[in-house]
């Protein structure tokens, strides 16, 4: 039976300080400049880390379970930390080919976006855009991950290793849905303010839904698998690191459309794995009768 009362704090918790902090930027002046900038860095940064201490005060204070249930000191099954390397940068170079192939954008080599940043950079301290390009792809596929998992932890803790394990007595199919579009809900203000989808706000938060169900179900395969919210928070940290990648190669393009593992046409190569998962049997991923989770 799903306890109640642990979900609504939880959900109270999460949701409330992270949109304060999602929404504090706003007093900053307008989008765009420069203070404002900064502060929704700071501020969404900080914001990532609230459902983790939202599943760490209901734990302890509501639940009044040990935070050893959170399951922070185990890694679970290794092998699974290398599905959560690679298959989000597979997603993103996977998204950007497709946003070619269907023609919702177009080859630029030119870097032009990298090249406008470094307009700003005397020219004495510049470096050529294609080394400058170079050195962005390797560090988002190497060091960039492991330094993004520190703050994707806080929302995995918290989406995967607390909210899961509350709705799983529903069944892993309708906690992994409910689960990854709350998940979705929860962006809804800094998608407002043009995350991921800028242009397109509304229709933003409807994208950033379906994307995180579909995402989602990825993040809970891994968790269910280990039993850790380390390697989901590993594959987030991953996603956050490479998802702009292809960005940077690509011109004319409509993000609500292509061009991020976040537009729809992002959204193939997930749904492809997901249907995988489910006709390899993976999914729902088998489960200890003792535990007492129903797996469907």
């Amino acid at each position: 039976m799903i306890a109640k009362k642990n979900l609504i704090w939880f959900l109270i918790i999460s949701f409330g300080l992270a949109w304060i902090l999602f929404l504090l930027p706003i007093t900053f002046g307008e989008p765009g400049t420069q203070a404002r900038q900064i502060a929704s860095m700071i501020c969404w940064a900080l914001a990532m880390w609230m459902p983790g201490i939202a599943a760490l005060l209901v734990t302890h204070f509501v639940a009044k379970e040990s935070l050893s249930t959170l399951n922070l000191r185990s890694l679970g099954r290794k092998r699974f930390y290398l599905w959560a390397w690679l298959l989000p940068t597979a997603f993103s170079i996977a998204a950007g080919l497709l946003t070619l192939a269907f023609g919702a954008g177009q080859l630029d080599l030119e870097f032009t976006i990298i090249r406008e940043a470094m307009a700003q950079i005397p020219d004495e301290q510049a470096i050529s855009p294609i080394l400058a390009f170079t050195l962005q792809a390797i560090f988002a596929f190497t060091l960039a991950p492991l330094i993004n998992t520190l703050f994707a932890l806080g929302e995995e803790l918290g989406w995967r290793g607390f909210l899961l394990p509350q709705l799983l007595p529903m069944g892993q199919r309708k906690a992994i849905v409910l689960s990854g579009a709350i998940w979705g809900l929860w962006h809804a203000p800094a998608v407002l303010q043009g995350l991921n989808y800028p242009g397109t706000p509304i229709l933003g938060v409807f994208l950033m839904i379906i994307f995180c169900m579909l995402m989602g179900t990825v993040f809970s395969w891994l968790y269910l698998e280990t039993r850790s919210p380390w390697a989901p928070a590993l594959a987030h940290g991953t996603l956050n690191a490479v998802a702009g990648i292809p960005l940077v190669l690509l011109a004319d393009i409509n993000l609500s459309v292509g061009g991020s593992i976040t537009s729809p046409i992002g959204w193939i190569p997930l749904a492809l794995f997901v249907g995988w998962l489910i006709w390899t049997k993976r999914l729902p991923v088998k489960t200890e009768p003792e535990e007492g989770i129903c797996s469907e």
